[in-house]
């Protein structure tokens, strides 16, 4: 098959890739976004994850618009999601969320998508990566079909582990001492549950139930934390723990076992003596694990915990977050979470989705060029959502004018981002 050129090419279709590649295709940019799976959402769906957290300050102003903001109101138009609601964690922490249903979220993004427009490859990986100098000149990717040769103006990296900057030979973000990937989870879906029974629950004590599940080797930390599915006595628990490198191929494979004997072992604990869930099973698992953090980008600006905890701003802004600092340690089966304040949110700039050494990339989703503890407050998927919407439309307007990423008219992208609806600040 001949090379195949194209404005954007967008490489991973998560809820980052996918709303990166809406907001190319509504700018004007022939867009191709390239997905692993058949489907679109990444951790959203194939993780089923089931809700998205983190879309406003801990005093309500919401700091997440945009096409974010469509996707919730398509879903509530489907009947599969009540919108944006707060709960309670059983660890005590209250947070605002949307729930939805994964399996109409798949179709939300397919119509969104096709009718940006930007077409879609599924079932498709990266293979091969040309570069020359500060220049990716050619994407090839393995379809059913065998190999195809991409030759995009501007890739977007949106794989979440970063395949295609890797492959590239980019320069990533290295641990600090002491510091750990943090680790991944195997969401499972368990009912019926009788939710007034469960609702009613006090804090302590189920988060003494948690505790003694802990004890008993039932559970891998301590939480019962779950997220109802919109019409059903469904829940999707988010209470396992597994330690992987998920670049590594043996270690993920490793780790997708490990999670999935988890699931089980936490769904029987939760039947036996969680109440409102005697009735329950574990109806599904996710198809993979959810993974929190992997490969972050050096980029032309690293975002600190520093300028999140002090509410810094940028001038090439292009996103803002209000999500707490939330570590889970590879060890122990507790959990750091740190709130920013009432009314606390913090800026993104422009500079840390543009990996050094690099003319026409772009990062979106959680691979952004950010520390560690930062990175443990804007890797939640609203905030990727609103980053995907800025690199799409970044990509579009740097595949127009035919510049490099650092040229972009940052001024004009932000108006154009607020016309959009997209919240800076």
């Amino acid at each position: 098959m001949n090379p195949i050129n194209i404005d954007v090419l967008v490489c991973g279709g998560g809820m980052a890739g996918t709303v990166a590649a809406v907001a190319a295709g509504r700018n004007g940019a022939e867009t191709l976004l390239v997905e692993r799976w058949g489907f679109l959402g990444g951790s959203a769906t194939a993780a089923a994850v089931g809700q998205f957290v983190g879309w406003e300050t801990e005093a309500g102003r919401r700091v997440i618009r945009g096409i974010a903001e469509e996707i919730v109101d398509n879903l509530r138009a489907r009947g599969a999601s009540d919108g944006h609601s707060h709960f309670v964690m059983s660890t005590g922490h209250r947070m605002d969320q949307v729930s939805y249903d994964p399996e109409t979220l798949k179709i939300v993004l397919d119509e969104l998508v096709t009718k940006a427009p930007a077409h879609l490859l599924f079932n498709t990986v990266v293979m091969s990566v040309a570069r020359t100098e500060r220049t990716i000149n050619e994407v090839t990717v393995l379809t059913k079909k065998g190999t195809i040769a991409l030759r995009p103006k501007v890739v977007i990296d949106a794989s979440g582990d970063l395949d295609v900057l890797a492959r590239a030979g980019a320069t990533f973000l290295s641990l600090e001492e002491g510091e750990t990937l943090q680790p991944a989870t195997m969401m499972f879906r368990f009912g019926p549950i009788d939710y007034e029974a469960f609702n009613a629950i006090p804090t302590p004590e189920i988060q003494a139930l948690a505790q003694r599940g802990v004890h008993e080797g039932a559970l891998a930390r301590a939480a019962l934390h779950q997220s109802r599915v919109t019409g059903t006595q469904d829940g999707w628990f988010n209470v396992s723990r597994v330690s992987v490198d998920a670049t590594d191929p043996f270690d993920l494979s490793r780790a997708e076992v490990e999670g999935r004997r988890q699931a089980f072992a936490a769904a029987n604990f939760i039947r036996e003596n969680v109440p409102g869930c005697a009735g329950g099973r574990l109806v599904a698992l996710a198809a993979q694990l959810g993974i929190r953090e992997t490969r972050r980008v050096s980029g032309n600006y690293i975002l600190t915990v520093d300028d999140l905890r002090r509410g810094r701003t940028f001038s090439d802004v292009i996103a803002c977050g209000a999500y707490p600092i939330d570590i889970h340690p590879t060890t122990g089966t507790g959990l750091g979470f740190e709130t920013l304040g009432k009314d606390h949110s913090y800026q993104i700039p422009y500079r840390s989705i543009v990996p050094s050494g690099f003319d026409n990339v772009l990062i979106a989703g959680r691979g952004i060029s950010s520390t560690h503890e930062a990175h443990a407050s804007t890797r939640v998927m609203p905030n990727t959502m609103a980053i995907g919407h800025a690199a799409g439309l970044a990509a579009a307007m740097i595949a127009e004018g035919n510049i490099g990423a650092r040229e972009l008219p940052v001024e004009r992208m932000q108006a154009k981002l607020r016309e959009a609806n997209a919240y800076l600040g």
